[in-house]
């Protein structure tokens, strides 16, 4: 008799167990019996009052996007291969790939990429502050770089961030399942699917790309994100005070919620925002000359990077720790405000995907915000020897309210990063919407009629 090969089990659902201590909440349950579940849970949770989703760099990977490591080497491939790079600046930048080698053999730790950033940022200030308590920093290499040298590297580090989040969103076209488009329509599709008289949905990124606002537009969900107009959007807080109803007379005599809504906020600001006249406007700029951007070679990218960038603003702020600084100032203040007061609701639950607890001072309103005796937090992982989980793990004393969804040992020797990713957690862990299914159809019906009247491969055109 032929033996029975038992599926391996997918996922595992870390967090506090019944006798007290941590462990897998799906352990016993199989492959199939563990994913009903998990989507159970999933279902229940978002059935909450105050739903709050927070996601970081992971959920724009599949569309180009690059985790901050990554984005780090590209920065410093494309500046070191720059005609123009100062004879100052290129020791600065070898020094630091030299100190990431080093850390990356385990012989050394060293600064995060958005704290070495944020020296250089701030040494911009030293030396061009007068009356500043010293005069000058001591850098690696000679010569020393100048205020101009300094100002040339602040800025084209802007620059390459700018151009590396300047990310499309894939070509939809006719799918025939939610498996098939791109993540971010099948996460907000599903995300809106709530019940409209529960709370809205506030989703908070700290991603500068404009990938959810594609995927917003194009699934034809309303939201608000902070700014009001058209033609150059100013930044107005009283927004998310606001709401969208259908009228009465065709709520059938009553006014009714608009279903399909949502609020969004950019922690980090947006490479469609810029500063005119001490005030923060937003544009969506052109980004089909970004298209084929990240698939350049280095040295293709610096010969484009020039006359790119002068055609589009400045990224809101850069990634770094000066951002602590920069929120105090508008809209940063407001939105962080923001985000702190929305996980002090009751009834609410966090969840956390493609972020890795990098920014302590968002993780820091996170970890306060865990003190509210009734907010559940669920972080997707797709590592399950990652760091995070026993940061999460730290919270156990807080009671069954901290979860980390990650694959199993197993699941993940068979296929790393297949699981508990963004894009799996997307169209597979989260349970499916029946308006996911009309908006594919919607889209098939549009291809097929976009492609009637049109000729055929053989020439002849359409029957009569």
């Amino acid at each position: 008799m032929a033996e029975t090969t038992v599926p391996v089990a997918e996922y595992q659902l870390i967090g506090l167990m019944e006798g007290g201590g941590v462990g897998d909440l799906l352990v016993d349950l199989g492959k199939k019996q563990g994913r009903s579940r998990l989507q159970a849970l999933i279902s229940e949770w978002l059935r909450m009052e105050n739903v709050v989703v927070l996601t970081g760099s992971g959920t724009s990977v599949s569309a180009g996007g690059k985790t901050m490591a990554n984005l780090e080497v590209a920065v410093f491939e494309t500046i070191e291969a720059l005609a123009d790079l100062p004879a100052s600046i290129k020791p600065i930048v070898q020094a630091r790939r030299e100190a990431v080698e080093k850390a990356n053999a385990g012989q050394t730790e060293i600064l995060g990429f958005e704290d070495w950033l944020s020296f250089v940022a701030n040494a911009v200030v030293v030396e061009e502050t007068e009356d500043a308590p010293f005069s000058g920093v001591n850098w690696p290499g000679n010569p020393k770089p100048s205020l101009k040298d300094l100002k040339w590297f602040v800025d084209r580090l802007r620059m390459t961030i700018f151009a590396e989040c300047a990310l499309s969103l894939p070509d939809t076209g006719p799918k025939e399942s939610a498996s098939q488009i791109p993540p971010q329509l099948a996460f907000l599709s599903k995300l809106v699917a709530r019940d409209s008289n529960l709370g809205r949905t506030h989703l908070f990124t700290l991603n500068y790309d404009t990938l959810f606002e594609q995927a917003l537009e194009l699934l034809g969900v309303q939201y608000f994100d902070g700014f009001t107009g058209r033609a150059a959007a100013r930044f107005d807080p009283s927004v998310y005070g606001l709401d969208i109803y259908y009228p009465g007379e065709v709520a059938e005599g009553r006014v009714r919620r608009f279903d399909k809504f949502l609020h969004f906020y950019k922690l980090h600001g947006s490479i469609h925002w810029f500063e005119q006249s001490d005030e923060m406007r937003a544009r969506h700029p052109d980004l089909s000359p970004f298209l084929s951007y990240a698939k350049k070679s280095p040295k293709d990218k610096a010969a484009a990077l020039q006359p790119l960038a002068e055609e589009v603003p400045s990224v809101g702020i850069l990634p770094t720790v000066n951002k602590f600084a920069q929120t105090l100032t508008m809209p940063y203040a407001h939105l962080f405000r923001s985000f702190q007061v929305r996980l002090g609701i009751p009834q609410t639950f966090l969840l956390v995907l493609g972020y890795g607890f990098g920014d302590d001072h968002v993780s820091r309103i996170i970890e306060n915000a865990l003190m509210n005796p009734s907010l559940v937090m669920l972080v997707v992982e797709p590592n399950p020897n990652s760091p995070v989980i026993e940061r999460i793990r730290s919270h156990k004393d807080l009671g069954k309210r901290a979860f980390v969804l990650c694959p199993t040992s197993d699941a993940f020797a068979d296929v790393p990063y297949k699981h508990a990713t963004f894009d799996d957690f997307a169209t597979s862990v989260m349970p499916d919407v029946q308006w996911l299914d009309d908006f594919l159809r919607l889209r098939r019906f549009e291809k097929q009629i976009a492609s009637y009247g049109k000729p055929s491969n053989t020439g002849a055109g359409p029957e009569a």
